[in-house]
């Protein structure tokens, strides 16, 4: 019995491979950096989501070891019985008054902080409405609550307002991403925040790929729209543009004392360690004080976009340092992938099921730690790609 289980799990394996879909780590022997050295060789990478480059900051890595030396390593327990440190605290505290709203609570992880969010606030009984291109923890916490889930085209709140109003559920959220992280693109939030005040109801925003960029001082989406209202319950991580790890959700102050005694994912499990909170309280602070890097950023992002000239990729069209090249066919993805990495560029192939079908592309994710000639390097390797791949 053992040998047939085990062998349908490998004609499945077999059958991504064949499929052009299977996926594989690669091993990164260096700190995080544009300059990294990836399974044994040098490479100019633009996987990274460290958005403004703190990833590998001095600050950051003194702020950790004071902390380990104040606090220890781990927490030791779930933040409900002995695990919830000082840190934590002012931590949580800094990010409620950094986003502008009154309350925040710590996750080990943004897949965490959305299966909360979303369970922990709705059940069988109320009804969910998601955008179709949602990242995955999105629609697993939809599906973890049982609600009633209805999905909208890609940015329509048109569409949405129509769901909204023919539902009589007891409660509803819309449920969106504010960067898509695939696309690069922003969801049109101003009309998300008053179809839901509209229709009284909960507005669900993951600002992972939002936070640290956007804003007058990176305090995300929130900021960058001027958005204020109630109905917003906001989630953003500290391992992407913040540097570190973690993520928190913020909200009205009842919303967050609700998900303290009903988030299964808050209450099970052990608190992060103290000294990462150590170091975001850190990350905060130079989040705020990155006004030249995100300028930086922006100007990689324009230059890219100009440079840029290939006949048959095709770069979408994001205001973010998310820049999808997109390819089409898996194989194809894969193959220009690995031509790149040959001239030692590393670049993510991204297939299905992570991007719809027949639109498999290169996500290149550029960061303030990348310089001026980086993104020229990148471009040129493109345009040389395109030419011996596609003659």
């Amino acid at each position: 019995m053992a040998d047939h289980l085990l062998s349908a799990l490998q004609q499945s394996l077999s059958q991504r491979e064949a499929d052009g879909l299977l996926r594989k780590r690669r091993l990164l022997e260096s700190a995080q950096g544009p300059h990294s050295k990836v399974d044994g060789r040098d490479v100019l990478s633009f996987c990274s989501n460290d958005y403004l480059g703190l990833a590998n900051h001095a600050d950051l890595q003194s702020a950790l070891q004071e902390g380990v030396k104040s606090a220890g390593m781990g927490s030791g327990a779930s933040h409900l019985l002995t695990g919830h440190h000082r840190y934590h605290h002012a931590l949580e505290e800094a990010l409620a008054k950094f986003v502008d709203l009154p309350a925040a609570l710590l996750f080990s992880t943004g897949y965490m902080a959305n299966l909360a969010a979303i369970s922990g606030l709705m059940d069988r009984n109320d009804a969910l409405f998601a955008d179709k291109l949602n990242h995955a923890s999105l629609n697993d916490g939809a599906l973890l609550s049982r609600a009633t889930l209805h999905r909208y085209p890609h940015g329509d709140w048109e569409v949405l307002e129509r769901l909204l109003a023919s539902s009589a559920a007891p409660r509803k959220m819309v449920i969106t991403d504010s960067v898509f992280s695939m696309d690069g693109d922003i969801a049109p939030l101003k009309d998300l925040v008053e179809v839901c005040k509209r229709h009284d109801a909960w507005l669900l925003i993951d600002d992972a790929h939002g936070f640290g960029v956007l804003g007058q001082q990176g305090q995300g989406c929130l900021n960058h729209f001027n958005l204020k209202s109630p109905h917003i319950i906001y989630m953003a991580t500290l391992g992407k543009a913040a540097g570190v790890s973690g993520a928190f959700i913020a909200g009205e102050r009842v919303v967050i004392d609700y998900l303290i005694q009903n988030a299964r994912t808050y209450i099970y499990t052990t608190a992060m360690p103290p000294a990462l909170a150590a170091a975001s309280l850190q990350s905060v602070k130079l989040i705020g004080a990155s006004h030249d890097k995100r300028a930086h950023l922006h100007e990689l992002i324009a230059h890219l976009q100009f440079r840029l000239r290939l006949k048959r990729w095709q770069l979408m069209d994001s205001a973010t340092p998310i820049q999808p090249l997109v390819i089409g066919s898996n194989d194809e993805a894969v193959l220009v992938s690995e031509h790149l990495l040959e001239d030692g560029i590393l670049v993510p192939a991204i297939r299905p099921p992570t991007v719809p079908k027949g639109s498999a592309r290169l996500r290149i994710s550029l960061s303030a730690a990348h310089t001026v000639v980086d993104v020229e390097r990148l471009a040129q390797a493109l345009e040389h790609a395109e030419e011996r791949l596609t003659a």
